[in-house]
């Protein structure tokens, strides 16, 4: 059986709270760290509009709910690593708050919910930071933007502000079964939410009707919360890459590009899909979907654990070449072409980044200096290990902005046939992503989401 495949059922256990902590903890005395030491993390605080009483929407701090699976508002915890006892501190039963908001989570309620070893009210953290055994001789960790003001660490013979951090970020990279297990069901939430945009799409009137089409699929599911704001570009509007009016009419485009996912207790979803709005293809944007579909097929296909991402990415471009050079659009030889980073022009951003709590997720080591284009937005460099999860999400656009100084460098120009070029800017962009998981010997695709050409088709037509 798949990892995790079985998602629901790893679901009724625990978040794994305390094999992360042993895990960041190990991380820490693995760097010389303190073996008696404690690790101490606060949750994100509730807090109102600039301009009103009204609460502001709440997003938990990805570093605290790694350590705690606790999504509770102004919340704390603390990790002995010498004991590996785990403790939540959640806020107390306050009187007025009951009468607007109702009775709170208990300690008990907590202590049964989460995994942890103890539960105590906020009001307890500092006592018990002074308590913590053998505190004075040893350190605590924490992330110095992370510390509220009226908490001491006194009591400790050190302060250490700057292992805390890479230590998460460096453990969220490879996955447990629980982790794999919300993703997946994020994937096939947003799937099915991808599949009634798909249905609908080619009765609508602007992309605020197939946004809305996208949210209810996942509200409908109990994902109230997105991932990350969602693209819904229709025609040109493909051809930027972040494009987030999604406000446009639609009529005579013949594209809809939706980059959209859901997350499920606070995991993401990443997924792309283009697809004709009424069902079928123009010659010019079936062949650009052929290349960006083979390109992300082999891609995957190349992948497993300790490959080197880099070389995926030069790999991706390398068939994007080949396929633009097939139709006309690229003039020249394959290798002189990559050389010389012509494709850039058509495909500008890395070919996916890590996926887990932050839809770009810690790890990946960017090198937004690198003075290779090809390079420059690439968001994970090096190799992957076992049990990442990374997107594969290639594309190709057809953005003026981009494309033209190429068009106006002489050094550039000769390579790209501008006749040919002229009948595929109405096709805007092209980008399919899915979200993989990085197996010894291989891949498991968590994206159940249609995308073969006849697949996609036939849905949009059924709808």
């Amino acid at each position: 059986m798949a990892i995790a495949e079985n998602y629901e059922e790893v679901l009724n256990g625990k978040y794994p709270a305390k094999a992360h902590a042993k895990k960041v903890a190990e991380w820490i005395v693995g760097k010389g760290g303190d073996a008696k030491g404690t690790i101490y993390l606060e949750g994100q605080k509730q807090k109102l509009n600039e301009d009103n009483d009204g609460e502001a929407p709440f997003r938990q701090r990805r570093y605290f709910f790694y350590l705690s699976g606790c999504e509770l508002p102004d919340s704390f915890l603390t990790y002995e690593i010498a004991t590996e006892k785990l403790t939540l501190f959640i806020p107390p039963v306050e009187a007025d708050e009951v009468i607007w908001s109702g009775l709170p989570m208990s300690t008990e309620e907590a202590k049964a919910k989460y995994d942890i070893d103890e539960c105590k009210t906020t009001k307890d953290v500092n006592s018990h930071l002074a308590n913590t055994s053998e505190s004075a001789q040893s350190t605590i960790y924490a992330i110095p933007e992370q510390v509220s003001d009226h908490i001491t660490f006194l009591s400790y013979k050190e302060k250490e502000f700057k292992q805390l951090k890479p230590a998460i970020e460096y453990c969220r990279v490879t996955k447990s079964d629980y982790e794999i297990a919300l993703i997946r069901k994020a994937n096939v939430i947003s799937t099915a939410a991808h599949v009634a945009v798909m249905k609908a799409a080619a009765s609508v009137k602007n992309e605020c009707e197939l946004e809305a089409v996208f949210l209810k699929a996942c509200v409908e599911r109990n994902a109230k919360n997105q991932a990350y704001h969602s693209i819904v570009a229709a025609g040109e509007h493909a051809a930027t890459l972040h494009y987030v009016h999604n406000a446009a009419p639609i009529s005579s485009q013949n594209l809809l590009l939706l980059d959209a996912g859901c997350e499920v207790d606070c995991y993401a979803s990443d997924i792309t899909r283009t697809f004709p709005i009424k069902g079928s293809f123009t010659e010019e944007s079936l062949a650009i979907y052929k290349i960006v579909l083979d390109m992300q097929n082999q891609c995957i296909n190349a992948l497993k654990a300790d490959v080197l991402w880099d070389s995926i990415h030069e790999l991706a471009h390398k068939i994007a070449i080949n396929g633009l050079l097939d139709l006309g659009i690229l003039k020249g030889n394959a290798d002189e072409l990559f050389e010389k980073r012509i494709s850039v022009a058509f495909f500008p951003h890395g070919l996916g980044h890590y996926l887990g709590m932050d839809t770009h997720d810690t790890g990946g080591n960017a090198n937004y200096q690198d003075k290779d284009v090809m390079f420059r937005y690439l968001r994970v460099r090096g190799t992957l290990p076992e049990r990442s999860v990374i997107t594969v999400e290639p594309g190709i656009y057809f953005c003026r902005f981009i494309i033209e100084p190429y068009l106006k460098d002489e050094g550039q120009n000769g390579y790209i046939d501008e006749k040919v070029l002229e009948r595929y800017w109405s096709v805007g962009g092209v980008r399919i992503e899915d979200n993989i998981l990085i197996t010894k010997d291989g891949v498991e695709n968590l994206t159940p989401t249609p995308k073969e050409i006849d697949d996609i088709t036939q849905l949009i037509k059924s709808g």
